[in-house]
């Protein structure tokens, strides 16, 4: 029996001409190419984007946006989750920052995304604050968030995780 081929995964920056693919992959992950963070809505679409494929097939995609000396990691997807889209997405993200003079890495996740906080502190990122009652807040932005997230929890907060540089 042959062996099963494995095709590298590799990442890219966005091409122009996807813009429109990236929308809709915001849309069917998060029901909308905006997210908020820490009060500010982000149209995640227009953003510089990078994609990781596999086989020439896009298997992930990360958004961010840079301010002064820091780089807000604004979305992270990997497609099918496990098969190391993410760590590369997220490892491309702190190149990223560093090419581009940046002294901090920086994101937000909701208080019921257990499965978030475990990837991002595994890869080396620290949870840097709590912002209670900030998705509370959130909705007046985007009022779809819903109210009850990941294994029933209430989504009530914003935890920031951040990275050194």
């Amino acid at each position: 029996m042959p062996a099963a081929s494995h095709t590298e995964l590799s990442v890219r920056e966005l091409r122009p001409d996807e813009r429109p693919w990236l929308a809709e992959r915001l849309r069917e992950a998060w029901g909308s190419p905006v997210v908020v963070s820490r009060g500010r809505a982000h149209d995640a679409s227009k953003l510089p984007a990078l994609v990781c494929e596999e086989g020439g097939a896009a298997v992930g995609i990360a958004t961010f946006e840079v301010s002064g000396d820091e780089l807000e990691l604004v979305t992270i997807e990997a497609f099918d989750q496990g098969r190391g889209a993410g760590s590369l997405l997220l490892a491309a993200a702190v190149e990223e920052s560093r090419a581009r003079g940046c002294r901090r890495l920086w994101l937000i996740t909701t208080n019921d995304n257990l499965r978030a906080l475990r990837f991002y502190q595994r890869r080396g990122l620290r949870l840097a604050a709590l912002h209670v009652g900030a998705a509370d807040e959130a909705r007046r932005i985007k009022p779809s968030i819903p109210l009850v997230g990941h294994h029933q929890i209430p989504i009530r907060d914003e935890l920031e995780l951040d990275l050194e540089l």
